[in-house]
């Protein structure tokens, strides 16, 4: 039986044209980033285990790829244990690294370790990719990349108004309109958890609450009655499963759930300032709206949550999300340094603007001009005109070997590049539109003139 090639579950080839519109994207969100002052950094693709760890939750440990120790990764294994099927227990015997989950536990790992080199308050941009061990279906992947921005060593809520308005910048950047920018507050949260005396099933409340508009009103009570928390605690959630209204409709009655709780006032004290900011700034086309129910299931975050939802019109999931972690560095040794930080899912913009038919032409076309090959001497002067044009910048093609001139159109045509150059004479240069058949001879500067 013949060996099937193929790539593994989740992850995918791609090919020059989807490469050339990925990096379309990481082009106008690097300029943004840039833009807004965050300057770029790299860590590697896999981390010591316990760096990652205990950082996302149980839901997200599960989802971690651990990578078996190099050598003989039974060594330090007990026979007898091989026998006890303690998966968890063998795993740290097993394996000390793992690929990154995401880029913000490697960031904080990043600023603890060079907290000495780093002036703050420190702005940070990353584009990478991340590993998560998730069930593959559209939008979602094993292999993709995140591009975060995140803000170290300040606790300013400025910095939330910066984030929204560096979401809206960056997807009227990308001609995507329709965007929604959906914000919440772990301590609105977590005052709700209080007010329904299920505060030790936070963690249980939140992850939950994050599915309904996965699984449903019932779906998530369920979900919450599995999880031990109580139908009288259901019952009084239950106003948040049809939480509607302007921001601050939602604001009042969210006021007076939570008149009781310090800790979920302080939280809509925060929400009030980041709107408030925003709605005076403005938006060029996204809008951003407040959702109670959007917890993001991740245990770092303290204050503010994001999450970016596609045009309705789309049918896709988040295309981006964050939050603040002010305790975040706190786990690795290094205190009282506040951080917020935002992500854009790669992946699920380009099929949301692949969907919507969003790429512009000229990115298809790298390739601007192919000079045909009629031979050695003909090649010699070919190739001296192709060096000058790349030295201003214009991406010029020389078809290699000289065959049939009909064959090396069908590669132009393929290729779906423009124009052809058909024959130099004397400094006069033959091109070809291969779109409208338009034939013209141009001197150099001319030409040059024409593909710029």
């Amino acid at each position: 039986m013949a060996f099937k090639l193929s790539t593994p579950k989740g992850t995918r080839d791609f090919s020059p044209l989807e490469v050339s519109k990925r990096n379309y994207i990481f082009s106008i969100i690097r300029t943004q980033f840039e833009n807004f002052g965050f300057q770029p950094i790299e860590t590697p693709s896999f981390e010591n285990s316990d760096t990652l760890m205990g950082k996302y939750g149980e839901e997200g440990d599960r989802l971690i790829f651990k990578i078996l120790n190099s050598g003989d990764f039974l060594d330090k294994v007990n026979p007898d244990e091989l026998e006890s099927i303690n998966y968890k227990q063998l795993t740290s015997k097993i394996s000390e690294k793992a690929l990154r989950y995401d880029l913000t536990v490697p960031f904080a790992r990043y600023v603890v370790q060079h907290q000495n080199e780093i002036e703050f308050p420190f702005k940070r941009y990353q584009i990478q990719p991340v590993w998560r061990a998730d069930r593959p279906q559209k939008g979602r992947f094993r292999e993709f990349y995140q591009c975060d921005a995140d803000v170290v060593g300040s606790t300013s809520l400025w910095q939330e108004v910066e984030l929204v308005q560096l979401y809206d910048s960056v997807f009227t950047s990308l001609g995507l309109t329709g965007i929604t920018i959906k914000v919440n507050n772990r301590k609105i949260l977590s005052g709700i958890a209080e007010v329904i005396g299920a505060t030790d099933k936070l963690i249980d409340f939140t992850v939950a609450l994050d599915k309904l508009d996965k699984i449903g009103e019932d779906g998530v009570k369920n979900e919450m009655t599995q999880k031990g928390i109580s139908p009288e605690a259901i019952q009084k959630v239950q106003p948040l499963f049809n939480f509607t209204g302007s921001i601050n409709q939602k604001l009042e009655n969210l006021e007076s759930l939570l008149s009781t709780s310090e800790t979920g006032k302080k939280g809509i004290e925060e929400l009030k300032f980041i709107c408030e900011n925003v709605s005076k700034l403005g938006l060029q086309n996204a809008v951003l709206d407040l959702d109670v129910t959007l917890a993001r299931g991740l245990n770092y975050y303290t204050g503010a949550i994001f999450e970016v939802s596609a045009p309705k019109s789309v049918s896709m999931g988040s295309i981006g999300g964050g939050g603040r972690y002010d305790d975040l560095t706190g786990i690795f040794g290094l205190k009282n340094v506040s951080g917020v930080g935002i992500s854009f899912g790669l992946d699920r913009i380009y099929l949301v603007l692949e969907e919507l038919n969003l790429f512009p032409q000229t990115i298809i076309n790298s390739v601007k001009v192919l000079f045909l090959n009629y031979g050695e001497d003909e090649a010699l002067i070919a190739l001296s005109a192709i060096k000058k044009l790349r030295n201003l910048n214009i991406n010029v093609e020389f078809y290699p070997d000289d065959l049939k001139i009909e064959k090396q159109y069908k590669y132009a045509e393929k290729r779906l590049i423009e124009f052809v150059i058909k024959e130099i004479s004397d400094g006069i240069f033959t091109i070809k539109n291969l779109k409208t058949g338009q034939q013209l001879n141009l001197n150099f500067d001319d030409l040059v003139s024409m593909l710029h």
